[in-house]
Protein backbone atom coordinates (compact mmCIF):
# COMPACT_ATOMS: atom_id res chain seq x y z
CA UNK A 1 0.00 0.00 0.00
CA UNK A 2 2.00 3.43 -0.40
CA UNK A 3 1.82 6.11 1.69
CA UNK A 4 -0.92 8.29 0.16
CA UNK A 5 -3.26 5.72 0.27
CA UNK A 6 -2.19 4.60 3.55
CA UNK A 7 -3.04 8.55 4.82
CA UNK A 8 -6.24 8.05 3.34
CA UNK A 9 -7.41 4.93 4.68
CA UNK A 10 -5.69 6.36 8.36
CA UNK A 11 -8.82 9.04 7.99
CA UNK A 12 -11.66 6.63 7.20
CA UNK A 13 -10.02 4.81 9.96
CA UNK A 14 -10.50 7.39 12.26
CA UNK A 15 -13.87 7.91 11.11
CA UNK A 16 -14.91 4.66 11.44
CA UNK A 17 -13.56 4.70 15.21
CA UNK A 18 -15.56 7.45 16.34
CA UNK A 19 -18.47 6.37 14.56
CA UNK A 20 -20.30 4.43 17.29
CA UNK A 21 -19.73 7.13 19.56
CA UNK A 22 -21.48 9.81 17.76
CA UNK A 23 -24.39 6.74 16.61
CA UNK A 24 -23.70 7.38 12.60
CA UNK A 25 -25.52 5.19 10.63
CA UNK A 26 -23.53 3.62 7.62
CA UNK A 27 -25.44 6.24 5.20
CA UNK A 28 -24.04 9.01 7.01
CA UNK A 29 -20.64 7.14 7.58
CA UNK A 30 -20.40 7.20 3.39
CA UNK A 31 -21.53 10.55 3.79
CA UNK A 32 -18.52 11.56 5.72
CA UNK A 33 -15.79 9.51 3.96
CA UNK A 34 -16.38 11.15 0.30
CA UNK A 35 -15.49 14.86 -0.36
CA UNK A 36 -18.01 16.80 -1.77
CA UNK A 37 -16.33 18.33 -4.95
CA UNK A 38 -13.29 17.33 -6.88
CA UNK A 39 -11.51 19.06 -9.49
CA UNK A 40 -8.72 17.56 -11.60
CA UNK A 41 -7.11 20.65 -13.90
CA UNK A 42 -4.23 21.01 -16.67
CA UNK A 43 -2.25 24.12 -16.01
CA UNK A 44 0.23 24.72 -19.94
CA UNK A 45 3.00 26.86 -18.69
CA UNK A 46 5.66 28.28 -20.79
CA UNK A 47 9.03 27.44 -19.50
CA UNK A 48 12.04 29.81 -19.79
CA UNK A 49 13.55 28.02 -22.32
CA UNK A 50 10.70 28.74 -24.99
CA UNK A 51 8.86 25.35 -24.19
CA UNK A 52 5.65 24.63 -22.99
CA UNK A 53 5.02 22.04 -19.94
CA UNK A 54 1.82 20.93 -18.91
CA UNK A 55 1.02 20.37 -15.44
CA UNK A 56 -1.29 18.57 -13.59
CA UNK A 57 -3.20 20.29 -10.67
CA UNK A 58 -5.97 19.38 -8.24
CA UNK A 59 -8.57 21.23 -5.97
CA UNK A 60 -10.75 18.56 -3.00
CA UNK A 61 -13.43 20.68 -1.31
CA UNK A 62 -14.19 18.25 1.60
CA UNK A 63 -16.89 19.42 3.28
CA UNK A 64 -18.93 23.26 3.86
CA UNK A 65 -21.26 22.33 6.23
CA UNK A 66 -19.70 24.81 8.72
CA UNK A 67 -18.98 26.86 5.97
CA UNK A 68 -16.14 27.87 2.87
CA UNK A 69 -13.90 25.44 2.53
CA UNK A 70 -10.41 26.56 3.69
CA UNK A 71 -6.92 24.91 3.03
CA UNK A 72 -3.85 25.03 2.03
CA UNK A 73 -1.94 24.80 -2.27
CA UNK A 74 0.83 22.30 -1.99
CA UNK A 75 3.93 22.22 -4.85
CA UNK A 76 5.38 18.43 -4.76
CA UNK A 77 6.84 16.26 -7.54
CA UNK A 78 4.87 13.28 -5.73
CA UNK A 79 1.45 14.88 -5.11
CA UNK A 80 -1.36 12.66 -5.47
CA UNK A 81 -5.16 12.89 -5.90
CA UNK A 82 -5.18 10.58 -2.94
CA UNK A 83 -2.83 12.95 -0.51
CA UNK A 84 -5.47 15.67 -1.32
CA UNK A 85 -8.12 14.12 -0.67
CA UNK A 86 -6.79 12.89 2.88
CA UNK A 87 -5.52 15.77 3.33
CA UNK A 88 -8.49 17.83 3.00
CA UNK A 89 -10.39 15.58 5.23
CA UNK A 90 -8.00 16.51 7.91
CA UNK A 91 -8.96 20.21 7.26
CA UNK A 92 -12.31 19.51 7.49
CA UNK A 93 -12.16 18.37 11.10
CA UNK A 94 -9.23 20.87 12.00
CA UNK A 95 -11.63 23.68 10.93
CA UNK A 96 -14.24 22.01 13.31
CA UNK A 97 -12.38 20.95 16.45
CA UNK A 98 -11.02 24.82 16.57
CA UNK A 99 -14.58 25.98 16.33
CA UNK A 100 -14.44 27.83 13.01
CA UNK A 101 -16.34 28.86 10.60
CA UNK A 102 -15.13 26.52 7.36
CA UNK A 103 -15.09 23.46 5.85
CA UNK A 104 -12.12 21.64 5.00
CA UNK A 105 -10.36 21.87 1.52
CA UNK A 106 -6.74 21.36 0.05
CA UNK A 107 -4.88 21.57 -3.76
CA UNK A 108 -1.92 20.70 -5.18
CA UNK A 109 0.15 20.80 -7.96
CA UNK A 110 2.54 17.86 -9.06
CA UNK A 111 6.37 19.92 -9.97
CA UNK A 112 9.04 20.13 -8.58
CA UNK A 113 9.66 23.87 -7.38
CA UNK A 114 13.42 23.17 -6.55
CA UNK A 115 13.31 23.09 -10.62
CA UNK A 116 11.87 25.97 -11.47
CA UNK A 117 13.24 29.51 -11.82
CA UNK A 118 10.98 32.36 -10.24
CA UNK A 119 9.26 32.97 -13.18
CA UNK A 120 8.36 29.73 -13.72
CA UNK A 121 7.11 29.22 -10.79
CA UNK A 122 5.06 32.56 -11.06
CA UNK A 123 3.17 31.55 -14.42
CA UNK A 124 2.37 28.26 -12.79
CA UNK A 125 0.91 29.82 -9.78
CA UNK A 126 -1.23 31.97 -11.96
CA UNK A 127 -2.21 29.00 -14.15
CA UNK A 128 -3.52 27.02 -11.06
CA UNK A 129 -5.91 30.01 -10.22
CA UNK A 130 -6.86 30.40 -13.52
CA UNK A 131 -7.67 26.69 -13.40
CA UNK A 132 -9.80 26.72 -10.28
CA UNK A 133 -10.99 30.06 -10.72
CA UNK A 134 -14.79 28.54 -10.77
CA UNK A 135 -14.83 27.04 -8.10
CA UNK A 136 -12.81 29.37 -5.31
CA UNK A 137 -13.63 32.97 -3.57
CA UNK A 138 -14.01 34.70 -0.34
CA UNK A 139 -17.43 33.14 0.35
CA UNK A 140 -16.52 29.78 -1.45
CA UNK A 141 -13.38 28.37 -1.22
CA UNK A 142 -9.73 30.25 0.43
CA UNK A 143 -6.49 28.30 -0.09
CA UNK A 144 -3.37 29.32 1.83
CA UNK A 145 0.19 28.15 1.76
CA UNK A 146 1.18 24.40 2.04
CA UNK A 147 4.76 22.65 1.23
CA UNK A 148 6.83 24.83 -1.51
CA UNK A 149 4.29 27.25 -1.74
CA UNK A 150 4.84 30.86 0.40
CA UNK A 151 3.70 34.61 0.81
CA UNK A 152 5.03 35.21 -2.58
CA UNK A 153 2.86 32.63 -4.70
CA UNK A 154 -0.12 33.41 -2.75
CA UNK A 155 0.68 36.98 -3.74
CA UNK A 156 0.84 35.82 -7.37
CA UNK A 157 -2.41 34.05 -6.87
CA UNK A 158 -4.56 36.72 -5.23
CA UNK A 159 -3.41 38.95 -8.13
CA UNK A 160 -4.19 36.82 -10.44
CA UNK A 161 -8.12 35.90 -9.31
CA UNK A 162 -8.54 40.00 -8.77
CA UNK A 163 -7.55 39.99 -12.84
CA UNK A 164 -9.79 37.51 -13.82
CA UNK A 165 -12.69 39.71 -11.11
CA UNK A 166 -11.69 42.95 -12.46
CA UNK A 167 -11.05 44.37 -8.81
CA UNK A 168 -9.04 43.28 -5.68
CA UNK A 169 -10.06 40.67 -4.21
CA UNK A 170 -7.61 40.39 -1.14
CA UNK A 171 -10.02 37.68 0.93
CA UNK A 172 -9.93 34.90 -1.88
CA UNK A 173 -6.06 33.98 -0.44
CA UNK A 174 -4.84 33.96 3.11
CA UNK A 175 -1.06 33.32 4.09
CA UNK A 176 -0.10 36.62 1.81
CA UNK A 177 2.20 39.48 2.58
CA UNK A 178 1.12 41.95 4.93
CA UNK A 179 1.27 44.88 2.57
CA UNK A 180 -1.38 43.11 0.43
CA UNK A 181 -3.59 42.29 3.26
CA UNK A 182 -1.95 39.43 4.81
CA UNK A 183 -2.03 39.05 9.08
CA UNK A 184 0.29 39.67 11.24
CA UNK A 185 1.63 36.42 13.16
CA UNK A 186 0.87 33.94 10.01
CA UNK A 187 4.40 33.15 9.10
CA UNK A 188 5.06 30.73 12.24
CA UNK A 189 1.04 30.23 13.48
CA UNK A 190 1.46 26.76 12.91
CA UNK A 191 4.43 26.11 14.87
CA UNK A 192 3.43 28.67 17.72
CA UNK A 193 -0.28 27.34 18.27
CA UNK A 194 1.68 23.35 18.16
CA UNK A 195 4.26 24.95 21.09
CA UNK A 196 1.03 26.68 22.81
CA UNK A 197 -0.42 22.99 22.73
CA UNK A 198 3.49 21.50 23.55
CA UNK A 199 3.09 23.74 27.17
CA UNK A 200 -0.64 22.24 27.94
CA UNK A 201 0.52 18.64 27.58
CA UNK A 202 3.56 19.36 29.60
CA UNK A 203 1.79 20.53 31.95
CA UNK A 204 -0.65 17.96 32.49
CA UNK A 205 2.19 15.08 32.30
CA UNK A 206 4.62 16.99 34.81
CA UNK A 207 7.36 17.84 31.93
CA UNK A 208 9.54 21.00 32.53
CA UNK A 209 10.16 22.28 29.57
CA UNK A 210 12.77 24.18 30.43
CA UNK A 211 16.03 22.02 29.35
CA UNK A 212 13.56 19.35 27.80
CA UNK A 213 14.82 17.59 25.08
CA UNK A 214 13.58 18.31 21.44
CA UNK A 215 14.04 16.97 18.36
CA UNK A 216 12.33 18.42 14.68
CA UNK A 217 12.01 16.32 11.92
CA UNK A 218 11.76 19.02 9.01
CA UNK A 219 13.64 21.97 8.79
CA UNK A 220 11.16 24.05 6.56
CA UNK A 221 9.03 26.59 7.57
CA UNK A 222 6.87 24.96 10.69
CA UNK A 223 10.00 22.82 11.73
CA UNK A 224 12.51 25.73 12.27
CA UNK A 225 9.55 28.03 14.20
CA UNK A 226 8.93 24.93 16.12
CA UNK A 227 12.64 24.51 16.77
CA UNK A 228 13.49 28.51 17.07
CA UNK A 229 9.87 29.75 19.27
CA UNK A 230 10.71 26.16 21.89
CA UNK A 231 14.42 27.51 22.20
CA UNK A 232 12.94 31.07 22.79
CA UNK A 233 9.74 30.82 24.72
CA UNK A 234 10.34 27.61 26.93
CA UNK A 235 14.13 27.38 27.03
CA UNK A 236 13.95 23.76 25.52
CA UNK A 237 17.18 22.34 24.43
CA UNK A 238 17.17 21.26 20.46
CA UNK A 239 19.32 18.21 19.65
CA UNK A 240 18.21 17.59 16.43
CA UNK A 241 17.01 18.69 13.19
CA UNK A 242 16.82 17.12 9.89
CA UNK A 243 15.77 18.21 6.27
CA UNK A 244 15.41 15.83 3.29
CA UNK A 245 19.27 15.33 2.97
CA UNK A 246 19.63 13.91 6.30
CA UNK A 247 19.27 15.10 10.26
CA UNK A 248 21.89 16.65 12.68
CA UNK A 249 22.39 15.68 16.08
CA UNK A 250 24.20 17.73 19.31
CA UNK A 251 23.77 16.30 22.69
CA UNK A 252 24.64 19.57 24.30
CA UNK A 253 22.41 21.13 21.87
CA UNK A 254 21.28 23.51 18.56
CA UNK A 255 21.18 27.15 18.05
CA UNK A 256 17.70 26.98 15.35
CA UNK A 257 19.06 30.68 13.97
CA UNK A 258 22.80 29.46 13.23
CA UNK A 259 21.64 26.15 11.62
CA UNK A 260 19.13 27.93 9.31
CA UNK A 261 21.55 30.33 8.14
CA UNK A 262 23.85 27.13 7.38
CA UNK A 263 21.23 25.12 5.50
CA UNK A 264 20.78 28.22 3.59
CA UNK A 265 24.22 29.27 2.74
CA UNK A 266 25.47 25.26 1.91
CA UNK A 267 21.62 24.02 0.83
CA UNK A 268 21.05 21.24 3.69
CA UNK A 269 21.92 20.93 7.90
CA UNK A 270 24.35 18.55 7.12
CA UNK A 271 27.74 18.83 8.37
CA UNK A 272 26.69 21.51 10.66
CA UNK A 273 29.81 22.29 12.67
CA UNK A 274 29.98 20.92 16.06
CA UNK A 275 27.02 18.66 15.28
CA UNK A 276 27.32 14.80 14.10
CA UNK A 277 25.45 13.41 11.18
CA UNK A 278 22.47 11.04 11.60
CA UNK A 279 19.75 10.02 9.22
CA UNK A 280 16.04 11.14 9.98
CA UNK A 281 14.95 7.29 10.91
CA UNK A 282 17.87 7.67 13.67
CA UNK A 283 16.40 11.37 14.69
CA UNK A 284 13.01 9.97 15.38
CA UNK A 285 14.34 7.27 17.43
CA UNK A 286 16.33 9.95 19.79
CA UNK A 287 15.92 9.50 23.48
CA UNK A 288 13.80 13.03 23.91
CA UNK A 289 10.93 14.59 25.59
CA UNK A 290 9.24 16.04 22.99
CA UNK A 291 9.68 14.88 19.50
CA UNK A 292 8.45 16.76 16.57
CA UNK A 293 7.17 15.85 13.10
CA UNK A 294 7.08 18.52 10.52
CA UNK A 295 7.21 16.99 7.42
CA UNK A 296 5.39 14.56 5.34
CA UNK A 297 3.12 11.95 6.03
CA UNK A 298 3.45 8.40 7.50
CA UNK A 299 7.19 9.32 8.81
CA UNK A 300 6.28 6.77 11.99
CA UNK A 301 4.89 3.39 11.47
CA UNK A 302 4.52 -0.11 12.58
CA UNK A 303 8.16 -0.41 11.63
CA UNK A 304 10.03 1.81 13.45
CA UNK A 305 7.09 2.89 16.65
CA UNK A 306 8.62 0.31 19.77
CA UNK A 307 11.66 2.40 18.76
CA UNK A 308 10.06 5.69 19.66
CA UNK A 309 11.47 6.51 22.85
CA UNK A 310 9.56 10.67 23.60
CA UNK A 311 7.40 11.83 26.18
CA UNK A 312 5.30 13.79 24.10
CA UNK A 313 4.66 13.20 20.34
CA UNK A 314 3.74 16.82 19.01
CA UNK A 315 2.37 16.14 15.09
CA UNK A 316 2.93 19.31 13.37
CA UNK A 317 2.86 17.34 9.94
CA UNK A 318 -0.32 16.50 8.60
CA UNK A 319 -0.48 12.64 9.30
CA UNK A 320 2.56 11.19 10.32
CA UNK A 321 1.63 8.62 12.59
CA UNK A 322 0.19 5.61 10.83
CA UNK A 323 -3.03 3.84 12.63
CA UNK A 324 -0.66 0.57 13.71
CA UNK A 325 2.00 2.68 15.12
CA UNK A 326 -0.46 4.42 16.88
CA UNK A 327 -1.36 1.69 19.20
CA UNK A 328 1.91 0.76 19.95
CA UNK A 329 2.45 4.09 21.10
CA UNK A 330 -0.38 4.78 23.26
CA UNK A 331 0.38 1.40 24.78
CA UNK A 332 3.93 2.61 25.40
CA UNK A 333 2.90 5.86 27.56
CA UNK A 334 3.68 8.42 24.97
CA UNK A 335 1.28 11.25 24.87
CA UNK A 336 0.33 12.62 21.12
CA UNK A 337 -0.85 15.51 20.69
CA UNK A 338 -2.53 15.12 16.63
CA UNK A 339 -2.27 16.89 14.09
CA UNK A 340 -5.82 18.21 13.81
CA UNK A 341 -5.56 19.54 17.14
CA UNK A 342 -1.44 20.47 17.28
CA UNK A 343 -0.86 22.27 13.72
CA UNK A 344 -4.36 23.89 13.91
CA UNK A 345 -2.63 27.48 14.03
CA UNK A 346 -1.94 27.84 10.76
CA UNK A 347 -5.15 27.77 9.66
CA UNK A 348 -6.94 29.93 13.15
CA UNK A 349 -4.39 32.91 11.92
CA UNK A 350 -5.49 32.23 8.19
CA UNK A 351 -9.24 32.49 9.48
CA UNK A 352 -8.08 35.64 11.37
CA UNK A 353 -6.29 37.29 8.26
CA UNK A 354 -10.36 36.58 6.49
CA UNK A 355 -12.00 38.86 8.98
CA UNK A 356 -9.32 41.41 8.87
CA UNK A 357 -10.06 41.16 4.59
CA UNK A 358 -13.62 41.44 5.10
CA UNK A 359 -13.49 44.00 7.52
CA UNK A 360 -10.73 46.39 5.55
CA UNK A 361 -8.57 46.15 9.06
CA UNK A 362 -5.49 45.26 10.49
CA UNK A 363 -5.36 43.83 14.05
CA UNK A 364 -1.75 44.28 15.76
CA UNK A 365 0.69 40.88 16.24
CA UNK A 366 0.35 40.95 20.41
CA UNK A 367 -3.64 40.75 19.77
CA UNK A 368 -3.13 38.04 16.79
CA UNK A 369 -1.15 35.82 19.41
CA UNK A 370 -3.01 36.21 21.81
CA UNK A 371 -6.39 35.38 20.20
CA UNK A 372 -4.31 32.05 18.48
CA UNK A 373 -3.08 31.51 22.55
CA UNK A 374 -6.73 31.47 23.39
CA UNK A 375 -8.07 28.98 20.95
CA UNK A 376 -5.00 26.64 20.68
CA UNK A 377 -5.52 26.10 24.70
CA UNK A 378 -8.96 26.01 24.90
CA UNK A 379 -9.07 23.15 21.72
CA UNK A 380 -6.20 21.41 23.90
CA UNK A 381 -8.49 20.92 26.82
CA UNK A 382 -11.65 19.71 24.95
CA UNK A 383 -9.67 17.18 23.83
CA UNK A 384 -7.68 16.39 26.58
CA UNK A 385 -10.75 16.34 28.97
CA UNK A 386 -13.14 14.48 26.56
CA UNK A 387 -10.18 11.54 26.50
CA UNK A 388 -9.78 11.49 30.40
CA UNK A 389 -13.67 11.17 30.63
CA UNK A 390 -14.43 8.82 27.63
CA UNK A 391 -10.82 7.01 28.55
CA UNK A 392 -9.76 7.18 24.49
CA UNK A 393 -6.47 8.20 23.03
CA UNK A 394 -6.35 12.29 22.21
CA UNK A 395 -6.69 11.63 18.49
CA UNK A 396 -10.27 9.62 18.78
CA UNK A 397 -11.22 12.38 21.03
CA UNK A 398 -10.60 15.30 18.69
CA UNK A 399 -12.12 13.41 15.78
CA UNK A 400 -14.74 12.32 17.88
CA UNK A 401 -15.82 16.09 19.01
CA UNK A 402 -14.82 17.77 15.60
CA UNK A 403 -16.71 14.99 13.44
CA UNK A 404 -19.87 15.12 15.88
CA UNK A 405 -19.30 19.31 15.40
CA UNK A 406 -19.90 19.04 11.33
CA UNK A 407 -22.56 16.10 11.76
CA UNK A 408 -24.71 18.40 13.91
CA UNK A 409 -23.93 21.07 10.92
CA UNK A 410 -25.22 18.58 8.60
CA UNK A 411 -28.41 17.69 10.29
CA UNK A 412 -29.39 20.99 11.46
CA UNK A 413 -29.02 21.98 7.39
CA UNK A 414 -31.03 18.78 6.67
CA UNK A 415 -28.31 17.35 5.12
CA UNK A 416 -28.73 14.14 5.93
Amino acid sequence: MSSDSTLLENVKQQLCTCSAGLKLTPDMEAFLKMPMRELYVSLPVHMDNGSIKVFKGFRVQYNEALGPTKGGIRFHPEETMETIRALAALMTWKCALHKLPLGGAKGGVVCNPKELSHREIERLSRAYIRGIYQIIGPDRDIPAPDVYTNPQVMAWMMDEYSKLEGKNVFGVITGKPTILGGSEGRFDATARGGLYAIREAAFKLGVDLKGSRVAVQGFGNVGYHAAYLAKKLFSCKIVAVSDSSGAIYSEEGLDPEDVSGHKHSTGSVLDYPGAKNITNEELLELDVEILIPAALENVINEKNAERIKTKILAEMANGPTTAEAEEILISGGVHIIPDILCNGGGVIVSYFEMVQNQASIQWEEEEILDRLEKKMKEAYYSVYDFSIKNNTGMRQAAYTLAVGRVVEAMQLRGWI
